[in-house]
């Protein structure tokens, strides 16, 4: 089997390739194609990834490539996991919708859709030479934020594709460690679109733990999602930590103006990852890694390709076509539920109706998606103003026209029409 990672020059790929090497039952690789167009920083991602397989002793071959069509041909299946702009263009999206009063953040809100607008175009580049290049039915799974609006742009487009976050398994695997038991016992019911998701159970062999983990653990739940302990015990529910957002919107903004953006400590981190991985004694991912973050990214990826390779037929949380799951949204709206994997196709699984205090703010932010995907793919200032109107997180006509204007400021290299 042949898989190409495209954005393979980023530093967390050595996280994949650590899981290729440690989870070889699951899934058995020939071949790992990493290309980017940054060649310096790739050799280096490839250098370690080829130790870490040989320290772990795995056969599969690791090509580096800046060549997009070689690193697609023939492979059966390709993960995206590119940043238009790289963290230079992050740290615009979390610090000039600051200037606005708005959050700034690189998923959720104006700087979320300064990415949508940057990246759909280059992910659905990429997607076509798929189409052309790759192995018939090749797979193409999506881990590029933001994971919704990508991924519902690659479906619209006719392409073989699935959305991949690691935030329900990283709390799948948060709430195991709570209640002292293996991960695979631990089956959510997470429901929302991506970045904006709820856990209405955590069923431990079938059986409802939730209760039990806020009765015990709210404190400590609340401080690993960064939210008031009284959220979680009022709601009954377990808010993905993105909800913080949305739900403290004003205090994020005024805490974000006092320190230095998530993006800043990033590159910083980066830069640090970058000069260990050059070092050719290193033959394993480096403790560091972990604050870059994507935890877990290497298992929900593997555990992702190997069942669409083998049909196993399993249940993954997924980003996927609605279909009818929510009745309150559009059958072609892409949702983040658990998802039926088989080699042919990806279906969202039944779930218990959406309270209105969730489906009113997974409507609302769905319509955002849409029109934020409409001017990812057309272009156009009236458009980009149309989205942030439609945002919860903004929803005010001078302040969408005050972002949208600070948007295209921003962001005119990355957007031909907008020179």
């Amino acid at each position: 089997m042949r898989m190409t990672v495209v954005g393979g020059g980023s530093t967390y790929t050595p996280e994949l390739i650590d899981g290729i090497s440690r989870l070889r039952d699951s899934l058995s690789i020939d071949e790992v194609v990493l290309t980017d167009p940054a060649a310096e920083r790739l050799e280096l991602v490839a250098g370690l990834a080829r130790r870490i397989l040989a320290r772990g002793g795995h056969p599969a071959r690791v090509i580096a490539t800046t060549d997009l069509d070689a690193a697609v041909t023939d492979s059966d299946v390709v993960l995206i996991q590119l940043r238009v702009g790289g963290q230079a263009a992050r740290i615009g999206d979390e610090t000039w919708p600051l200037d606005c009063g708005c959050l700034g953040q690189e998923t959720t809100g104006a700087g979320g859709l300064a990415k949508a607008l940057r990246t759909v175009p280059v992910v659905l580049d990429v997607a076509d030479r798929v189409r052309r290049l790759a192995a018939p039915g090749a797979w193409i799974v999506d881990f590029t934020n933001p994971v919704g609006i990508v991924t519902r742009a690659l479906l619209d487009a006719g392409h073989r594709a699935v959305g991949l976050c690691n935030v329900a398994i990283g709390l799948q695997r948060y709430f195991a460690r709570l209640l002292e038991v293996s991960p695979e016992r631990v089956e959510l019911d997470h429901v929302g679109l991506n970045h904006l998701t709820w856990e209405r159970a955590v069923r431990l062999d079938g059986v409802d733990q939730l209760p039990l983990l806020l009765d015990r653990h709210a404190a400590d739940i609340a401080g690993h999602l960064h939210l008031p302990e009284s959220v979680l015990t009022r709601l009954g529910v377990i808010p993905s930590y993105y909800l913080r957002y949305f739900y403290q919107h004003d205090v994020v903004v005024e805490e974000q103006r006092g320190e230095p953006s998530r993006g800043q400590r990033v590159a910083d981190i980066e830069g640090q990852l970058l000069r260990m991985y050059a070092d050719e004694t290193l033959d394993e991912k480096p403790a560091l890694l972990s604050e870059r973050g994507g935890a877990f990214y290497s298992e929900a990826a593997i555990n992702l390709v190997a069942s669409l390779m083998s049909d196993r037929g399993d249940v993954q949380v997924v980003n996927v076509r609605n279909e009818g799951t929510f009745p309150f949204l559009p059958a072609e709206a892409v949702i983040e539920v658990p998802g039926r994997i088989t080699s042919g196709a990806v279906v969202p699984v039944k779930v218990e109706p959406v309270d209105p205090l969730y489906s009113g703010l997974i409507s609302h932010v769905s319509a955002y998606e849409e029109l934020a995907l409409n001017a990812a793919l057309r272009g156009g200032r009236d458009r980009v103003f149309r989205a942030l109107l439609a945002h919860p997180l903004v929803g005010q006509i001078d302040l969408a026209d005050q972002l949208t204007d600070r948007l295209l400021s921003a962001n005119r290299q990355h957007l031909a029409w907008a020179r």
